[in-house]
């Protein structure tokens, strides 16, 4: 009599079974239980138990259990012992591990056993429970019976918390053969033939029919090299691959499932490998001139002696590791990986189409919205990127890729620095540095493709709307630099001064609409306190001062006698407040300023002829050669002032970068 703890046992079954385990677990004993009473032939049925209560919803009764029946050699005594036996070795040559039957009472209440085996010459009736507590098996009965030939009914019931999430009928078959298929189509042994039924509605569904009716729903795919073969530590093992359509697929993704001892043990989408199966397929036919369409998805299996060494007790899992594995040699990742070429080289034309696809997407994205990626594009793998990538998935991959180059180019360089190996340096150098010198082209490509975009947002911002009206002086100026920040808090591409002067790049101090010192005193839109040599934070007399003062365009009324809002004035009074030494650095250091410091005063505006003749015949400015701007020079405090047109600021700025774009074809 055994005696285990049973409820323990149970307890410690690992993840990776399902509600479907058991179901499976009792088909598979049938089958087997079926081949030991004879070769061929057989019959197993599978009826569905339904608890009282109907969904209102669905309008059907959720799963309560199952009876599968079958006409095998029934629990003679050596079945019987074995079942009484844990870790039982009697199947052992066929992949049982003498547990199985434990995952039924994980998932439901009460395992009931009726059969008839053969005893001598005569047949016997055996009946009995599956215990719960110390005994395995309980309330036994033998006895003799009229029945005319061998077989068994196993009943289990009662279903647990976790519940069958499928009610209907046609989807657990259709699960039950996905799970089952390598017994289908298994070339060394015939499958029985395997009917499901619900207890409420009579219509039998034949699960062998599912691969061999005419209009059938599950067809294999010839396969050009059906094995693979992957190395493990110091052998190699080889693997072999069948790949199934199936039609009107209860899954929306296409999977590998890897089996041990014919029963699928665990599946994952084949887009995990292969972004191209991420949507399902379609086969088009005509008939009586109505064209049909038939979607599917592929399912491809893989069988192989280390997936019958290695799977866990429960069959829910393999001993190995999902990602690298040292111990074993391979991994599930590795398998799957290889499978997944089977698979893609059995859809042929259709994954390649697909690839093209994807190939255009990417290179679409490449032309038209960052051609500086053209030359790493060339060298980057998209083969992961989604079947169908968004300009984000695309610019995040060659980031990516751009960012690990960067890493081993430097790693490359600290190596050539510490190698005392001439022969290092000279056979090394060149590589790093034609890689060094790809990276800044492409940074330099991105550069100038953005000065681009800001330059057209430029021209755009200064035209006008519909009623004639212009942009606002703060549209035009956040394009040139953020108003209300400062350059404590703005990375370099996060202001466009170049489209004014390509120097003030190179500014140590940058504050818009923000007075000098943190008074609300005169203030203009821009001050620069600039540096044109390398020291950095270096507080120069010989330093320049340029100061900004932007007006809204076709704004002329600054131009008025009357008026207090006078640009030029503005910046000269700026100018004495600097030479006063009424700022400060935002360091509080003072701005050093000498009677020989230059000041640069710009303002940029439109020009009619009303603030034309204001600035030549009041103001006595020079008028420039294009006759789009003015300057003057004001010896006395040692100021070079230019009024700047809109109009030129834009100009001046294309003309200066078209070289660039002409060359980049934007």
């Amino acid at each position: 009599m055994s005696s285990i703890n049973i409820k323990r046992a149970v307890e410690n079954i690992r993840s990776g079974t399902t509600v479907y385990t058991p179901v499976i677990e009792l088909i598979v004993n049938a089958i087997q239980a079926i081949r030991v009473a004879k070769p061929v032939g057989g019959q197993i049925k599978i009826t569905i138990l339904r608890d009282g209560q109907v969904d209102l919803i669905e309008r059907i009764a959720s799963v309560d259990g199952f009876i599968v029946e079958d006409d095998g050699v029934g629990f003679d005594q050596d079945h019987r012992d074995s079942f009484d036996t844990l870790y039982s070795g009697l199947k052992a040559g066929q992949g049982g591990k003498g547990f199985g039957r434990f995952t039924c009472l994980k998932y439901f209440e009460r395992f009931d056993v009726e059969s008839v085996f053969r005893d001598g010459d005569v047949l016997r009736a055996r009946f009995f429970e599956m215990g719960m507590l110390t005994d395995i098996i309980i309330n036994e009965r033998v006895s003799d019976t009229t029945a005319t030939s061998t077989g068994s009914k196993i009943t289990i019931s009662g279903s647990k918390t976790v519940k069958f999430s499928d009610k209907s009928l046609d989807v657990i078959a259709r699960v039950l053969v996905e799970r089952l298929l390598p017994y289908f189509i298994d070339p060394k042994a015939e499958c029985p033939r395997i009917v499901i039924v619900d207890e409420k509605d009579g219509v039998p569904i034949v699960l062998n029919d599912y691969l061999t009716q005419e209009n059938r729903q599950i067809v294999e795919l010839g396969v050009g090299e059906p094995e693979i073969v992957i190395a493990a530590n110091d052998e190699t093992e080889t693997f072999s691959v069948r790949v199934f359509k199936f039609y009107a697929p209860r899954m929306s993704k296409s999977k590998i499932a890897l089996v041990a001892h014919r029963r699928e043990v665990t599946d994952v989408a084949i887009q995990t490998h292969i972004p191209e199966f991420a949507d399902e397929f379609y086969d088009s036919s005509e008939s009586d001139g109505t064209r049909r369409d038939r979607n599917y998805v592929i399912k491809a299996y893989v069988f192989g002696e280390y997936l019958d060494r290695n799977v866990s007790l429960e069959r829910g899992a393999f001993n190995f590791q999902r990602e690298t594995d040292m111990f074993y040699g391979i991994s599930q990742t590795q398998i799957e990986a290889r499978a997944a070429e089977v698979a893609s080289d059995a859809m042929g034309p259709e994954i390649l189409i697909r690839k093209e696809r994807k190939a255009a997407r990417i290179e679409d994205y490449i032309a038209t919205q960052a051609p500086w990626h053209r030359a790493l594009s060339r060298e980057t793998d998209f083969s992961s990127l989604p079947m169908k990538p968004t300009p984000q998935d695309i610019e995040l991959h060659l980031q990516t890729v751009k960012f690990a180059r960067e890493m081993e180019t430097r790693a490359q360089v600290q190596q050539i620095l510490s190698s005392e190996d001439p022969n290092t340096l000279h056979q090394q150098v060149a590589d790093v540095v034609a890689s060094i010198s790809q990276t800044s082209k492409n940074d330099l490509i991105h550069y100038v493709s953005m000065r681009k975009c800001v330059l057209d947002l430029f021209g755009k911002a200064l035209e006008t709307d519909n009623e004639g009206s212009y942009q606002s002086e703060g549209d035009v100026h956040d394009i040139i630099m953020p108003r209300r920040k400062d350059s404590d808090v703005l990375d370099y591409e996060h202001h466009n001064l170049w489209i004014l002067d390509e120097r003030l790049n190179f500014a140590d101090y940058v504050a818009s609409d923000i007075p000098i010192n943190g008074a609300r005193t005169d203030r203009t839109d821009i001050s620069i306190f600039n540096r044109r040599i390398a020291f950095r934070g270096d507080n120069e007399l010989s330093n320049p001062i340029t100061i900004f003062e932007f007006k809204k365009p076709q704004r002329h009324d600054f131009a008025n006698t009357s008026s207090d809002d006078d640009p030029v004035q503005q910046i000269i009074r700026y100018v004495n407040q600097f030479r006063d030494g009424k700022f400060r650095t935002p360091k509080g250091r003072d701005i050093l300023v000498s009677d020989n410091t230059t000041f640069y005063g710009y303002v940029v505006c439109d020009l009619p002829r009303k603030v034309s003749n204001w600035l030549h015949n009041e103001k006595q400015f020079t008028v420039m050669p294009d006759g789009l701007g003015y300057f003057q020079w004001f010896p006395n405090i040692r100021l070079y002032m230019e009024v700047l047109s809109w109009t030129k600021v834009l100009a001046d700025a294309e003309m200066r970068n078209k070289v660039f774009f002409h060359k980049l074809g934007i």
